[in-house]
């Protein structure tokens, strides 16, 4: 019997902030022991009841910056276990995350220990609330629009103040990031660019700019404590320059500069189905990659595993493949 390795091709891609949901990993955990492990064992690293704050709510307190960061890396590693285990084995070659997504690439790799990932993303989003808090900033979604006319329309929407491009996610979807009043006039703007629409997104502050720059101060400092590891498969790759990373120093740089630098994630995916990646699995909650892959390229297979019933679809395609 073949191996899913050895039949195709495979990437685990992992979401990053903005995919979180109250009552993500509920069902999962309920159904498996094995992951209700993964929320319980955050919650003594992290000294309070995130598991709690993923099923139940609030609402508000789960999308804040310092809460929704690590909610969102604890539910893809708990969805991962089942993944890569049982009767739902799959290997990856390659894997990658979107922003934040990126720290659970790099466990999921085997880079980092699940403690040393968690405390770090909890350190993350500390820093970069902080840095938000201190400045005025946003971001701003903007639709229909190819990058050469984003630019365009920062130019003319910044008048002196930050607003430059910080997710490349998609053909047609790019956000900008900079001074929240400059974003306003973005949104004003846009219309004349030709977009199809600009929203205002709901973010603490101006992610993946300079303005976050105090905040990868901080996690620069927090990188040196702890031994990163790079195996040879899987490779993970880098958001800032859709490069693999290629050791320890590398990792630490990258995950610094993707605070104040743009997210590359379109060119990563073209990277990848350049190289013949032929199965993509989505691991976390929500749809948000599966959606970006099916714009970048449509015939593109991605699966995705966000829930209880994505782990049962995925069981029976394994147990049907044997």
């Amino acid at each position: 019997m073949l191996k899913w390795k050895d039949r195709m091709k495979t990437a685990f891609l992992f979401p990053g902030q903005g995919a979180q949901t109250v009552g993500m990993g509920a069902d999962i955990a309920e159904a498996f022991p094995r992951c209700a492990d993964v929320f319980n064992q955050a919650n003594e690293i992290l000294g309070y009841d995130l598991k709690r704050l993923c099923f139940e709510g609030p609402e508000a307190r789960l999308h804040s910056t310092t809460v929704s960061q690590p909610a969102i890396f604890v539910t893809s590693a708990a969805i991962l276990s089942l993944v890569r285990s049982d009767g739902a084995a799959v290997t990856p070659d390659v894997t990658a995350g979107l922003s934040l997504g990126e720290y659970t690439a790099l466990y999921a790799a085997g880079a980092m220990t699940f403690e040393q990932t968690l405390l770090l993303v909890q350190k993350r989003g500390e820093a970069m609330q902080a840095a938000a808090d201190a400045t005025s900033g946003g971001m701003v979604s903007i639709l229909g629009l190819d990058a050469d006319k984003v630019q365009a329309l920062c130019d003319e929407a910044a008048q002196g103040q930050l607003l430059k491009g910080a997710n490349f996610n998609c053909p047609g979807q790019i956000v900008v990031s900079g001074h929240s009043d400059a974003c306003d006039r973005a949104v004003e703007l846009a219309q004349q660019y030709g977009a199809m629409k600009a929203v205002k997104l709901k973010v603490a502050g101006a992610f993946h700019t300079e303005m976050m720059s105090p905040a990868a101060d901080a996690l620069g400092e927090a990188l040196t404590h702890g031994e990163i590891h790079v195996p040879a498969s899987p490779r993970t790759l880098a958001n800032v320059d859709a490069a693999y990373y290629a050791d320890a120093g590398h990792i630490r740089r990258g995950l610094v500069r993707q605070l104040v630098e743009p997210i590359l994630w379109q060119a990563c995916m073209e990277k990848l189905l350049d190289e013949g990646i032929e199965t993509f699995y989505e691991i976390g909650p929500g749809r948000v990659l599966t959606g970006l892959m099916k714009r970048i390229n449509r015939k593109a297979r991605i699966v995705n595993v966000s829930d209880l019933a994505g782990i049962r679809q995925l069981q029976s395609q394994q147990v049907g493949g044997k």
